[in-house]
């Protein structure tokens, strides 16, 4: 890895200043132009109390949703629209955020290598956007739930760490997290809506 995740989440919050950050702000310190790093980041605020801002769920499971299908179809260098670049929220849930993940950073910074590597590269690269595209989607319903979102948030974020790390086993690790994130919303279908999906 080109730098820790510690490394990074102490940037995020070194690197930002004033009341408020915007996406913007954040794509600017881990890199705007590779796809590993920015999947980690929207993860990372799908599951940190940034999601407490009312429509923020949505709006990164959208940039998700972007990002990833751009992997798919090919793109090189990500693309952004201006609009969510500059969505913004107080940068004091940054820092609430980043104090708490640290803890796991900690944990990830140890074991994350470079294995598997084939799995991080096309054509499973593609697969693996596809499957983030999934999670997104999944997202949009659980996101009238609370805390359902944070599983699929939790998919992302481990997706982010494997492309990241070149590390195929977290690839595989998230490939199951998307599975249970499916199985939570088919038995949410199945209670509320009576539709069985499996």
């Amino acid at each position: 890895m080109a730098t820790t995740l510690c490394g990074l989440f102490d940037r995020l919050v070194a690197e930002t200043e004033g009341d408020k950050v915007s996406i913007r702000d954040l794509l600017q310190i881990v890199g705007a132009r590779s796809y590993g790093p920015i999947i980690l980041l929207l993860g990372f605020i799908a599951v940190s109390p940034l999601t407490i801002i009312p429509g923020a769920t949505w709006i990164v499971a959208l940039l998700t949703l972007v990002i990833t299908l751009q992997i798919v179809l090919g793109f090189r260098n990500p693309w952004i629209p201006a609009r969510l670049l500059d969505f913004e929220f107080q940068r004091e849930h940054l820092v609430e955020g980043t104090r708490t993940a640290r803890r796991w950073a900690e944990i990830f910074d140890r074991i994350l290598q470079p294995r598997l590597t084939f799995l991080t590269r096309k054509p499973f690269l593609q697969l693996v956007a596809l499957m983030c595209v999934a999670a997104a989607l999944i997202t949009f319903p659980l996101g009238f739930v609370p805390f359902a979102p944070l599983l699929p948030g939790i998919t992302i974020l481990i997706f982010g760490l494997g492309l990241m790390s070149r590390d195929g086993v977290v690839i595989l690790l998230a490939s199951a997290s998307l599975v249970g994130a499916v199985i939570v919303l088919s038995k949410l279908a199945e209670r509320w809506l009576g539709i069985s999906v499996f």
